[in-house]
């Protein structure tokens, strides 16, 4: 049996990691120039996709009970080889991209939400 992909849970998990992400890319502008600082990566939304499983359904009391799902994002220290004078592995320019990436990324998870949205409200309204 096929198992239904909820777009919006979906969505709603992808939004919690772009908030650690934009937080993570915050905290490394914010540390750019304190010395020793290792700048810090949030693991891809992907990894945490593969990571998820699917919670299923007990139609009786004597199934099997299987682990809620829970995703925790992993913030790690990057690996990045530039390391800088002050032994700090920000780079500004990095980052700047990254903030970039997360803007678009949380613009494209609403405006496809917000289809869905509207597609289930016409299809509600007949």
């Amino acid at each position: 049996m096929v198992q239904p992909i909820n777009l919006f849970d979906i969505a709603a998990q992808q939004a919690k990691w772009l908030s650690v992400r934009q937080t993570t890319v915050a905290s490394n502008v914010a540390n750019v120039n304190t010395p020793g600082y290792k700048a810090l990566e949030v693991e891809p939304f992907e990894k945490v996709l593969d990571g998820t499983r699917v919670s299923l359904t007990s139609t009786a009391d004597n199934h099997l009970r299987i682990g809620a799902t829970n995703a925790a994002f992993a913030v790690d220290s990057t690996s990045d080889p530039a390391v800088l004078p002050s032994e700090n592995t920000v780079s500004i320019e990095k980052e700047l991209v990254s903030a970039g990436e997360v803007r678009r990324s949380f613009e494209l998870n609403t405006a496809i939400v917000k289809a869905f949205h509207r597609m289930l409200m016409n299809v509600s309204r007949g």
